[in-house]
């Protein structure tokens, strides 16, 4: 099986292990789901509350701003994966999702409530779906992987292209296209940290967890705000 592993995490001693491997991944799916949860009750919070919303209204910058550290702790957390220890690396994770929760709190200015609760419902079947088939396939996604991820590449600049055009019809286009993708990633993803979770022995396990962790928990986020422009009910 072709193997992308760009933290190195192997051991020259690692053997096979099911029980250690599925002891990984239940550490990933605790740290995805809980990071989720996280971000949920903060953008919940923060929405009911209002001030904050009110204060990134009065100063739009600050909200590009909060988006740039968003950016810099995860290219940090990927970054540094060897070079901090799995306590500083979960804490920075957690971070983030609660700067997440501040940034997405912003949808609940636009979609009311139950389509929201809807679009998170349909979220977790179709992740929960892709993962387990991730998990349980023995074909490689590493072809898939790459293509995706290339994909991935091309959507972001079509996004950015789009803020300046405000092409309805392309909009369209980028939201079709960011649910495929990102079904795709979770699958993928899932994969390639079961790997690096059989490769690894145990020697780096508390850190596979938490990229892995970080990985899913994107592909959650991203797949959900893209199902929410399908699904969603704007509130006006």
């Amino acid at each position: 099986m072709d193997n992308y592993n760009p933290y190195g995490f192997q051991d020259s001693q690692a053997v096979y292990s099911d029980t250690l491997m599925t002891r990984v991944m239940r550490k990933v799916y605790f740290k995805m789901f809980f990071a989720l949860l996280v971000t949920a009750a903060t953008a919940f919070y923060v929405a009911m509350d209002g001030s904050f919303i009110q204060l990134m209204a009065a100063h739009p910058m600050a909200y590009w701003g909060l988006f740039i550290v968003e950016l810099a702790m995860v290219f940090s957390i990927s970054g540094l994966i060897h070079k901090i220890s799995s306590t500083v690396a979960t804490l920075l994770f957690y971070g983030y999702s609660i700067i997440n929760g501040l940034v997405l709190s912003m949808i609940f200015l636009v979609y009311d409530l139950g389509s929201i609760g809807q679009t998170f419902l349909i979220t977790a079947g179709v992740f929960g779906a892709m993962t387990i088939y991730g998990y349980v396939t023995k074909r490689s996604l590493a072809r898939l992987g790459s293509f995706l991820f290339m994909a991935l590449i091309g959507l972001i600049i079509c996004s950015v292209v789009n803020m300046f055009l405000r092409s309805s019809g392309m909009d369209w286009l980028i939201s079709f296209a960011g649910v495929a993708i990102f079904i795709g990633l979770t699958a993928w993803d899932t994969q390639k940290i079961k790997e690096w979770a059989a490769q690894d022995a145990g020697a780096n396990a508390g850190k596979i967890a938490t990229i892995g962790a970080l990985s899913l928990y994107l592909d959650f986020v991203n797949l959900f705000l893209y199902l929410l422009r399908f699904f969603g009910n704007s509130r006006n």
